[in-house]
């Protein structure tokens, strides 16, 4: 493993130490309670700003907000009008990415390569949701009553929608979930998360510049528990969209009860990456690592039960580990960073606690295992990553999503009982799989019980794919067509005209 040097911070106009407010019908406002927090570098533990800390009350206030917008003037508002809106927001996007793109690597850790490279994807989701704008439509459907009776449906938008993103990618989180608001014609309430809530402010402010009227986009960072419980439970939000831990969407399905608001979750997963022996073996190292390394293991589909059949085993996984140990890991601001820190504190503390679990489980660490805890990095929220062997299905490791650049690597022989394994978990995001056998590709990827499966590929997306979970990882799709049906309702409408 490779240690970048401390690199010189230049800082940022957004997280220069300064206070930043929250937004609320149009206006950059205290928290009614007057509290605030603070945000951190988890590379060097630098305070970059503090923030506006919002609760019931904020919440309360932004949603009578997104309620008098969605019901008064933005309701008014012509499809090719929130299209242009969403393409000039693209367009200062794209003028102001370099800038959003250090303010997420400050705020959250991720190497500036990564953060730079999400620029196809972010632009393109908010031109994709442009487009879509003026392709919302009902249908004409012939009935087969007695008559003339003429029958069609309209697509509406659903209202106020509640906005939950996570911390492992702000930039992204934050367009997947305004973008299909602002196309289909809703309003939002955003929270973001407490430690990474720098950017969705930022965007907040070009969302203003682009024209988007008062009350559309509110944005009240602050906790789970305070804000977040908050928006959740409001009678007056229509829908929340989530992303995050399965636990804190079990609580979010729980507090939707009150007004049987709809619900939209992308959660947690624990994917199986597959490698057969006919792979190929050199295209599959790096992709196996990166499945589960990229983002410091922070995302949520990430591969990390890491199957191999039983021939190439040995081999595969000590080339994967030989990858790992040559990654730079460092300070995300160092363009030559390949793995930067975990997110904070409390996350290093629950991915070392599972370093030690799978140590004391009986896998044994080829690479990695530990804390970054001396030279330059000592101050910052690093792990090494680490490849897991002789990983049995019912270990921990192999079981609970860590969130870390931990891969379980695990054998297999038998490719029935491959399937059934892959999917003995309560979870069903991502999975991968690597072969040059076309039917076996085609036959594992139907078998197994997950919203995405790639095959001699990982994570590839795009705005007009779907992209979602099966059982405890969720409900409803983000990206593609499908993603724009969850901001809409479905009215029928019947004209007898004799």
């Amino acid at each position: 493993m490779a240690v970048s040097q401390a690199v010189p911070i230049t800082r940022h106009p957004f997280a220069d130490g300064s206070y930043k407010k929250m937004l609320i019908d149009g206006k950059w406002i205290d928290a009614a309670s007057g509290k605030k927090f603070e945000t951190f570098n988890p590379a060097t533990g630098e305070l970059l700003a503090t923030v506006a800390e919002g609760d019931a009350e904020d919440i309360n206030r932004a949603v009578a907000a997104a309620r008098r917008a969605f019901e008064g003037p933005w309701s008014k508002v012509k499809p090719f009008e929130r299209q242009n809106m969403l393409l000039k927001l693209a367009d200062l996007v794209e003028k102001n990415f370099e800038e959003l793109s250090q303010l997420d690597t400050l705020d959250m850790g991720a190497p500036i390569s990564r953060t730079r490279g999400n620029r196809l994807r972010v632009l393109g989701m908010l031109r994709y949701y442009a487009g879509q704008a003026t392709a919302l439509h009902g249908e004409t459907i012939e009935n087969s009553l007695p008559g003339e009776i003429f029958s069609y449906t309209l697509k509406e938008p659903i209202g106020v929608v509640g906005a939950i993103i996570p911390w492992n990618g702000p930039l992204a989180a934050t367009v997947w979930k305004i973008g299909p608001a602002i196309a289909t014609g809703c309003t939002v309430v955003l929270k973001p998360a407490e430690e990474a809530p720098l950017t969705s402010l930022r965007l907040a402010e070009l969302a203003m510049e682009a024209g988007i009227p008062p009350g559309v986009v509110n944005v009240v960072p602050g906790f789970g528990e305070t804000a977040g419980a908050a928006l959740a439970a409001h009678p007056n939000v229509d829908k929340v969209a989530f992303t995050g831990s399965h636990v804190t969407g079990q609580s979010i399905v729980r507090a939707s009860a009150g007004n049987l608001k709809r619900v939209s979750l992308e959660l947690g997963g624990k994917s199986p990456d597959i490698v057969f022996a006919d792979a190929d073996l050199d295209a599959a190292v790096p992709g196996a690592a990166m499945a589960v390394f990229a983002n410091s293991g922070q995302i949520c589909s990430a591969g990390t039960r890491l199957f191999v059949e039983e021939k190439v085993y040995d081999e595969f996984v000590a080339r994967v580990a030989e990858f790992g140990k040559k990654l730079q890991v460092g300070n995300g601001l160092d363009p030559n960073t390949q793995i930067g820190p975990l997110v904070s504190e409390q996350q290093l503390e629950r991915v070392t606690g599972y370093l030690a679990i799978g140590q004391k489980e009986g896998a044994k660490a080829l690479a990695g295992g530990t804390r970054i805890s001396e030279g330059p990095l000592a101050k910052g929220y690093f792990v090494s990553p680490t490849v897991f062997a002789n990983v049995q299905d019912n270990m921990r490791i192999a079981q609970e999503e860590i969130f870390g650049p931990v891969i379980s690597a695990i054998k297999f022989t038998d490719m029935d009982e491959l399937i059934r394994r892959a999917n003995a978990t309560t979870f069903g995001l991502g999975s991968g799989v690597w072969t040059r056998d076309v039917a076996k590709a085609h036959h594992v990827s139907k078998a197994l019980r997950a919203g995405s499966v790639w095959v001699n590929c990982y994570q590839a997306m795009d705005p007009a794919v779907p992209f979602g979970g099966y059982k405890m990882s969720g409900y409803g799709r983000e990206s593609g067509k499908q993603h724009l049906e969850e901001y809409l309702n479905v009215k029928a409408v019947w004209i007898k005209t004799a």
